[in-house]
């Protein structure tokens, strides 16, 4: 049996996928929380990683491990760089870049091919879904600033932390990558907060530090909430999606990976 092999970071990204999933069993996969469960009739195994790049490789290198997945799907929310995109849009990503101290560098692994197929099938079942660049960074990034340096070519650039080091294990293992990210911040949304004071040293939600922050910039409340209402909304936009893309690549043979 075709086993498809899902990462996500965080659990906000993956709650709305394993309710509608229904049964799934729960285990301690190295340092990862996975889970596995049929999606309808596929064999999924999922890997939360944590945020952040070092986590992310990681994770995606146990995944292939303990599952040898035929696919790998990164997916999870992202934020729009560019006007066009709103809350809740599906991206599926054409082409993943690193953003670092030496701007932009492309990264091997998404399966340019299979991301045009996905899309067909997925505009066929979820309606409306852009072709666009995952640009992955190890910071939270000023949007307005970035929107100047990316060339006009880059039509629907979204922003994440970890699909660029997905694509690095998926290109090394030969594994084809599905990219897959709901706008949960578009380009208008400035974050008034950074990732550091949020975050603990394993790169997880800290409530205590959320806490903290908050009692520092009292002012940023209204976005959480903001924040937490469009991550439900791109939460629940995901899981549907993921429904019909595991579908598309798995037994039934509707699209072939090779």
């Amino acid at each position: 049996m075709t086993t498809i092999g899902l990462m996500a970071a965080m659990p906000d990204e993956t709650r709305s996928l394993l309710r509608l999933a229904g049964p799934a069993t729960r285990k301690q996969s190295g340092r990862f929380v996975a889970w596995r469960f049929l999606l309808g009739g596929v064999d999924v195994c999922l890997m939360e990683s944590g945020m952040g790049m070092e986590r992310a490789e990681a994770a995606a290198e146990e995944l292939c491990a303990v599952a040898a997945p035929a696919v790998i799907i990164s997916f999870g929310f992202g934020g729009g760089a560019r006007p066009g995109l709103h809350v809740g849009d599906l991206v599926v990503g054409t082409e993943s870049w690193l953003y670092g101290a030496n701007g932009l560098t492309f990264r091997n692994g998404i399966n340019r091919k299979l991301a045009g197929r996905i899309s067909a099938g997925l505009f066929s079942t979820v309606g409306a879904v852009t072709n666009g660049e995952i640009i992955t960074s190890s910071r939270i990034l000023n949007k307005r600033q970035l929107a100047t340096s990316l060339p006009l070519e880059m039509t629907a650039p979204v922003l994440d932390m970890e699909t660029a080091a997905v694509a690095d294990v998926a290109s090394r293992h030969g594994i084809p990558l599905v990219a897959l990210r709901a706008i949960s911040d578009n380009a208008d949304e400035e974050l008034s907060f950074s990732l550091d004071e949020f975050i603990d040293q394993d790169m997880t939600i800290s409530p205590l530090k959320v806490l903290a922050t908050i009692v520092r910039k009292p002012w940023i409340i209204p976005q959480l909430i903001r924040l937490a209402r469009s991550s439900r909304i791109a939460g629940e936009r995901l899981a549907h999606a993921l429904t019909t893309v595991v579908g598309l690549l798995g037994d039934s043979g509707i699209i072939s990976v090779d």
